[in-house]
């Protein structure tokens, strides 16, 4: 979401969710934005599988660019659209709690151990919408960065929730890369690991069908992917991109 136009869209049918009852975890990366702060600060962005490398310097950026300026922007558009929106880090209250992942070693990049429900419950009661950037606090005390996909996967598990929708800038996961005429409607959850190994699913992709497929074996009720461009389609999400099943 890096049109204005485009995010302040979407922020609007957040609020349109809330506004029919919806208890809403917005949870969001920003790695258009650090890239952006890396290449000012002199560093070049590395991604690993789709996963950014993150050294020190990287992980310095992220806590500057994803828990400052994306969060506070995304909640102020919340708060213009007439919503109480809270921005939070996955550290803050311990919400995301992680280790080092090793297998492949891409740096600060977090595993995500343990989400803390309690204090997203609480402001969800209370009627806020929570907007979470996805840096955990690691075993060892140190900050993390975590990819987006996967840490939205990890709480919409643990927070056993109706739906999981991750928006993106293409139609859904495509048969044929670049062929919006291959959407793939449905993929179970244990076709994922297949999809990816015959190079269907790849790049960045990949994170995002894994914490989908992770999301509905903890629980999720349904869990999809849509077009993040398409005007209005989070709020008719059942009739865009990739839904993921059980099974």
């Amino acid at each position: 979401m890096q049109s204005e136009a485009l995010k302040s869209g979407v922020m609007k049918d957040v609020s349109a969710l809330r506004e029919a009852g919806a208890a809403v975890v917005l949870v969001h990366g920003g790695g258009p934005e650090l890239s952006a702060l890396q290449k000012r600060l002199g560093l070049e962005p590395r991604f690993v599988d789709g996963l950014r490398y993150t050294d020190g310097d990287t992980m310095d950026a992220a806590l500057m660019a994803l828990c400052g300026k994306v969060n506070k922007d995304l909640v102020r558009l919340l708060e213009n659209s007439g919503q109480k929106a809270v921005g939070l880090s996955g550290i803050d209250g311990g919400i995301l709690r992680c280790e080092k992942q090793t297998e492949p070693d891409i740096g600060f990049v977090g595993r995500v151990l343990e989400v803390d429900k309690g204090l997203l419950r609480s402001l969800c009661g209370a009627g806020y919408i929570p907007v979470i950037s996805t840096v955990g606090l690691g075993k060892d005390g140190l900050a993390y960065n975590i990819n987006a996909d996967t840490a939205a996967g990890k709480i919409a598990g643990a927070l056993k929730a109706e739906f999981f929708i991750t928006m993106s800038d293409v139609p859904g996961v495509l048969g044929e890369t670049d062929d919006p005429e291959s959407l793939i409607r449905e993929i179970r959850a244990g076709e994922v690991e297949a999809l990816i190994n015959d190079g269907v699913i790849t790049g960045g992709m990949i994170p995002k069908a894994r914490g989908l497929a992770e999301a509905v074996k903890d629980g999720v009720g349904a869990a999809s992917i849509i077009d993040g461009r398409v005007p209005h389609a989070l709020r008719a999400f059942a009739e865009h991109g990739t839904v993921f099943v059980r099974g």
